[in-house]
């Protein structure tokens, strides 16, 4: 890996990009044009926005939160603010990029809030031809509005973006037999509390804590998590403590005691073997051989 950064750089929208009548930012590039004949390589950083790479013909390879994922043609990433990634993507790859903040999409009704954070919850599907023509045709529409700038646009994107997500979806149900017994009140506690992981896990441990601040009791957030993901939310808990304690090792020169504390651990012992039991291995162990 490149030299280690002093912390992750978060990537935001242009402020340029920001258009009067709009709440939030929204932008979509057309990748060939982007690439303009030559490879891009992104180090690795984190967004504070909405980040879809629908590919068309592509090559490279594409690392969300230290999963890597081999680009290739007819594949969409979706990511969410917060996960750290790093993107190489070959010289001569087609598609569109869509970036947009929270506010932009958010701003919907409550039924294209569910959509998204449904469509959100996988970073990466490769996507059948027939299915894929139809999201590229969406987005080739979204283009062509977000340049042209006529009257309604702003609108007319965002109900563009609820087919995509709508297509997107269809395309997973169509590989997985969709579970009807997932409710929207259940997707929403779920993404509820994974906004609270995010936000707090350095503070927060427990999942008490957790179903506190819901206003559930554990017994209900249990629920939740096991019906959404069949996990229990102390694995959650666990997942998310030991991917931050990763971002710091692998894209900060911090030392292992300081992540410790910034982790929220006041014994560095304890913390290194808490991370020893989920990864097979130290934390600087994994450092080294991660490079």
């Amino acid at each position: 890996m490149p030299g280690l950064m002093k912390s992750i750089p978060i990537r935001h929208i242009s402020t340029t990009q920001k258009e009067p009548g709009i709440s939030g930012s929204f932008s979509i590039r057309n990748i060939q044009e982007m690439l303009n004949r030559e490879d891009m390589v992104q180090e690795l950083h984190r967004h504070d926005f909405f980040f879809i790479l629908v590919l068309q013909n592509a090559a490279g390879y594409h690392e969300i939160d230290f999963t890597q994922y081999e680009v290739g043609n007819h594949s969409v990433f979706l990511m969410r603010p917060g996960q750290v990634h790093q993107l190489t993507l070959r010289a001569g790859s087609t598609g569109y990029l869509v970036q947009f903040e929270s506010d932009f999409f958010y701003g919907q009704n409550k039924l294209s809030q569910q959509l998204l954070r449904k469509a959100s919850n996988k970073v990466f599907c490769k996507v059948d031809v027939n299915r894929f023509n139809k999201l590229n045709q969406v987005l080739t529409y979204i283009f062509n509005e977000f340049s042209n700038k006529e009257e309604g646009y702003q609108e007319i994107i965002k109900s563009c973006l609820n087919i995509f997500f709508t297509e997107l979806m269809r395309q997973r149900q169509n590989k997985k037999i969709a579970d009807d017994d997932i409710s929207p009140y259940t997707q929403e506690q779920l993404e509820r509390f994974l906004e609270l992981l995010e936000m707090h896990i350095a503070s927060h441990k427990q999942v008490s804590q957790y179903a506190g601040m819901m206003n559930l009791s554990s017994y209900q957030l249990n629920a939740i998590t096991k019906t959404s993901l069949n996990k229990t939310p102390s694995e959650l808990i666990n997942e998310h403590i030991v991917l931050e304690a990763k971002r710091k090792l692998l894209a900060t020169s911090s030392q292992v005691n300081q992540i410790a504390d910034e982790l929220g651990y006041e014994d560095v012992s304890y913390f290194i073997r808490f991370f020893k039991k989920h990864t097979g291995h130290s934390p600087e162990a994994f450092r080294d051989n991660f490079r």
